[in-house]
């Protein structure tokens, strides 16, 4: 019976013992449904040389598996998992008695490290090679990288949105309490007491709050259902589905309730604290002074109109400043919404265009004399052919270490380069190792430093290397050396064990069905598909997620500038009135307190990619992971779209409020206010 990593039945049968004819076999889920296979369904694999007839008796699931794909590239289609009896495979492999891989389960307490030494030490002579923690298994590195990564983008840039919200119903609420002070002093004369008046204000928070939070779920509940479909495409579980628990809604609620109180509290005390017969008065007129311009005479180049804007926020800098500030924040989250997609496209750029120049990618079975290069060169439609040999290896600096694969280049590859994140090349090191960035500062090593080398190949030599130079890859850790001089420190001759093929445009699947019947090939790779796949599921989910915090962040903005402008229309009515009395028009009384919007927006622009880029950064540099460099880019364009947003934003605004500035019924707004 299976005790670890046990494979999950999701359908059909599980096998019986081999004897004759087909050989029974399970098929990874996600395979299956991306090939649409079966039970019952038969197909014909490559194992060991020979072809065999697999016929499908069920569809499972396993542990090891939960993603599916080579090198971090998820592939669901080209990437599957076949379970057959183990005495059927070990006879086709002459491995009957024996095993290639083991699992052990840890007891309690017991030192991983120490574990995986012993083991070594153990399984060294009978050709083990370098066993290794769960952290170094694909499918728990790639959850655990997801996880991680989600952990932060779930909390991060809520809190961001919380913080922007509570801002913004700390400033409307403020200013509406202010536009209401005559008839808090008339109820107050009346009788009502402060905490009537101002349980009435908490009563209104509290709506809001309710009406949102109703929303919120509702959303959230949609939005999470989502998600997780999403992420069913690339990690397959035996049970994967969305809940709403109970405590994770308690806790939404109490942090939304708490912010939007703590938000208004400090506007409801000022309105308790708030004299009926200071109330009652019209407000005191303000110490005004000549402005900056006024006094050194350039006044005389300005409008009347826009005099008036400019004194207007001047005696009102914190209202005008607060204001600056909320647009400037709304702008900012936009361009963190938008960002990924100049990133995405420059890791693309990078990877598929500048790195692999090669059209098909390669795997040997195992290390051949160079001269099968010559072979593949012959094959239809292939115009170049580049090599690679590598191998396992150790990598040992001090109490530090890295296991991984040496890679052994050309020195001068062309068809999959050594390339940094400013698109230089780099040429493979005759002696020394080129390293990863990342990778020498895991070690803590520095160029000219020494590192141990415990090859994991052949005679599993130690060797001492210097380090002799680094490059700054977006992917994976990587170590670099010329092949041949690789070839020479495993004192083997000429061999190669991968390599890469540029095809004439067109004729790549015929060529991978040409390779499919090559014996020694082991795996092969479409650049193509490898490409697709990554914008279908990964760059698929990153963007999918940045057009929802994009839309959340336009919300937001839209939110701050129009409530900003029709605050400052309950605010200025009475000075608007007297101006249309005074035989000023709609359009010049609309200019006047529209112009401070305008105004606004115009200096929260700067300020709003400032932040913007300040806080993608900031988000970028939390995301980073060992094996996966996200580059950090904004184009031109995302900052002019989300200066749009802001813009279109402040023009629906400004049409709304036209419309109530024309409306102004001014009999009723010019009554006496004593």
């Amino acid at each position: 019976p299976q005790r670890l990593n046990k494979v999950n039945l999701r359908s059909g049968r599980m096998i019986a013992e081999h004897r004759s004819g087909a050989l029974e076999t399970l098929v990874s889920e996600g395979f299956a449904v991306a090939r649409q296979l079966q039970p019952g369904d038969r197909v014909t694999a490559l194992i060991n040389g020979t072809r065999e007839e697999l016929l499908i008796v069920g569809i499972a699931l396993s542990p090891e598996y939960i993603f599916a794909g080579m090198g971090g590239s998820p592939d669901q289609r080209g990437f599957g998992v076949f379970w057959v009896d183990k005495r059927a495979l070990a006879a086709a492999y002459n491995m009957e008695g024996a095993f290639n891989q083991v699992s052990v389960r840890l007891a309690p307490g017991a030192s991983e490290g120490a574990v995986i030494d012993q083991m070594d030490r153990l399984l060294s002579r009978y050709g083990g090679t370098s066993a290794h923690g769960r952290d170094l298994q694909m499918s728990n590195a790639m959850l655990k990288s997801e996880i991680s990564q989600q952990r932060v983008m779930g909390t991060v840039l809520p809190s961001i949105f919380l913080a922007v919200a509570a801002f913004l119903l700390n400033v409307v609420l403020g200013r509406q309490i202010a536009t209401q002070r005559e008839q808090i002093a008339a109820l107050k004369a009346l009788g009502y007491d402060n905490l009537a008046i101002g349980m009435h204000y908490l009563k209104l928070v509290l709506l809001i709050v309710a009406v949102g939070v109703i929303l919120g779920l509702a959303l959230g509940s949609v939005m999470g259902k989502l998600f997780v479909g999403v992420y069913a495409d690339s990690f397959r579980f035996p049970d994967m589905r969305f809940r709403l628990r109970p405590d994770l809604v308690l806790v939404a609620v109490s942090v939304a309730l708490g912010s939007a109180v703590l938000a208004t509290l400090n506007a409801i005390r000022a309105t308790i604290l708030l004299a009926p017969a200071e109330a009652m008065r019209a407000p005191s007129p303000g110490i005004y002074r000549p402005m900056v311009i006024e006094r050194w005479g350039l006044q005389k180049w300005l409008s009347p109109a826009l005099r008036m804007v400019l004194r207007t926020m001047a005696r009102r800098p914190l209202r005008t400043s607060l204001t600056v500030f909320g647009v400037a924040v709304s702008m900012a989250i936009v361009i963190t919404g938008s960002f990924m997609r100049d990133s995405v496209a420059v890791l693309m750029e990078t990877q598929f265009r500048q790195v692999l120049r090669g059209d098909v990618m390669g795997v040997l079975l195992e290390a051949t004399p160079a001269r099968v290069l010559y072979a593949l060169g012959k094959l239809p439609h292939v115009t170049a052919v580049e090599e690679q040999r590598s191998v396992p290896v150790r990598l040992v600096n001090a109490h530090l270490s890295w296991r991984g694969t040496l890679i052994g280049k050309p020195q001068h590859p062309e068809l999959s380069r050594i390339m940094d994140m400013d698109f230089r090349a780099h040429s493979a090191p005759q002696s020394g190792l080129l390293l990863t960035d990342r990778l020498a500062e895991k070690l803590q090593l520095q160029v000219g430093d020494m590192v141990r080398v415990e090859l994991q190949e052949g005679r599993r030599e130690v060797l001492t290397l210097p380090i002799s130079g680094l490059v700054h890859e977006m992917l994976g850790m990587n170590a670099y050396l010329e092949r041949r001089t690789l070839n020479a420190l495993l004192r083997e001759g000429d061999m190669v064990n991968s390599f890469a093929l540029a095809v004439e445009r067109g004729h790549e699947p015929a060529l991978l069905n040409r390779l499919k019947d090559l014996p020694r090939v082991g795996m092969v790779i479409s650049k193509s598909t490898m490409a697709r796949n990554i914008e279908d599921v990964t760059v698929g989910n990153l963007l999918m997620f940045s057009t929802v915090l994009t839309a959340f962040a336009v919300v937001i903005a839209v939110g701050v500038v129009y409530n900003h402008a029709r605050i400052a229309l309950a605010e200025r009515a009475w000075e608007l009135a007297s101006l249309r009395v005074l035989g000023f028009t709609r359009s010049e009384v609309s200019a006047i307190l529209l112009g401070e919007l305008a105004i606004e927006i115009v200096l929260a622009m700067p300020l709003g990619m400032v932040m913007g880029y300040l806080l993608s950064k900031g988000i970028v540099s939390v995301i980073q992971t060992d094996e996966f460099f996200f580059p950090f880019v904004i184009a031109a364009a995302t900052y002019a779209f989300s200066a749009v947003c802001i813009i279109v934003a402040g023009v629906v605004s400004a049409f709304i409020v036209r419309r109530r500035v024309d409306a102004l019924d001014l009999v009723s707004v010019l009554k006496s206010r004593e």
